[in-house]
């Protein structure tokens, strides 16, 4: 798709100049808001939930395991998906999701879709139309039927685009090219299913904000997308503010639990159990005492507290 590094530059600033604000290959607003209405928050023009920056934020410090073991309690079975290649090991890729579902592509198709587009006043390939659309704090998760060999949805320009605009990375059920060019990104990482070094040839952009399938996962428009070494999350915007609480709740237990455990001031079958109150006062006067620990406002963390079970 891209000959030489002349074109590629031209596709990145095709993807600057490109409109926000068009509907080609997108579901209706009404949709949108139909599929998310457990959402009860502030919305993107798109319909999209806009999950508070501050959850956003305090998202970079939770870890998986926890995350996933409150949407499993909760009946939230199919929102992690493993087995990535990386650019980088150590760099998480946590935002908002913003969703692509590409197909295997045939001429009668793409030619309508991109005189659609076109006429509507998108630019460039279709690979270039989610970019257009990114904003801060924003992950491209995109659907590419897991093609490696001209599945290559972008390379380092393409990548520097994304960067520019979101601060953060994607996840490709897919592929990427120019690996050693990515890995100078500093800030950018790219969950992909392997590196290539072909064009991307023979795919075409059939969903654009719409729900699609990322290996064994399903992911939202608006979905909390947090990431590690294992793998990728996608948690449900109404669930973010419950999963955030609960894995900096256990994080703060944690923590308490060591320092109890190291001072003997408490057994480790104490503390594995249901608390006593003589814990529980323990905890509370830890939490007193170490301000600085909290992940979250005290109004918060009491407010948690009081609508859990010890």
């Amino acid at each position: 798709m891209y000959p030489n590094k002349l074109y590629r530059f031209a596709i990145v600033v095709l993807v600057f100049c490109g409109s926000g604000s068009l509907s080609a290959q997108t579901m209706s607003l009404e949709e949108m808001v139909f599929l998310t209405s457990e959402w009860k928050g502030e919305r993107f023009d798109d319909g999209r939930p806009r999950i508070p920056d501050d959850l956003v934020r305090r998202a970079r410090a939770i870890g998986i395991e926890e995350a996933w073991q409150v949407l499993y309690t909760e009946g939230y079975k199919n929102q992690f998906e493993g087995n990535w290649k990386r650019v980088h090991d150590d760099v998480p890729v946590i935002g908002r999701a913003l969703t692509a579902r590409y197909m295997p592509s045939r001429p009668d198709v793409e030619a309508l879709i991109k005189e659609r587009g076109h006429r509507e006043g998108r630019v460039g390939n279709t690979n270039s139309w989610p970019i257009a659309l990114l904003g801060k704090d924003d992950v491209y998760v995109a659907d590419c039927f897991g093609k490696i060999a001209q599945g290559t949805l972008i390379g380092d320009s393409l990548a520097t685009a994304i960067f520019s605009k979101t601060g953060t990375g994607v996840i490709f059920d897919g592929s990427a090219r120019d690996l050693s060019g990515m890995a100078q990104i500093e800030g950018f990482n790219a969950f992909v299913r392997d590196f290539d070094p072909t064009f991307l040839e023979g795919v075409v952009l059939m969903g654009l904000n719409t729900p699609i399938r990322i290996g064994r996962a399903i992911c939202l428009p608006g979905d909390l997308v947090i990431s590690e070494r294992e793998g990728v999350l996608f948690i449900p915007a109404h669930m973010a503010e419950k999963v955030i609480l609960t894995a900096e709740f256990i994080s703060i237990r944690d923590a308490f639990g060591y320092e109890m455990l190291k001072s003997g001031r408490f057994s480790s079958g104490q503390m594995d159990n249901a608390w006593t109150n003589e814990i529980k006062e323990a905890f509370l006067k830890w939490l007193d005492d170490n301000p600085d620990r909290l992940p979250m406002t005290r109004e918060q963390l009491d407010d948690y507290m009081a609508k859990r079970t010890w």
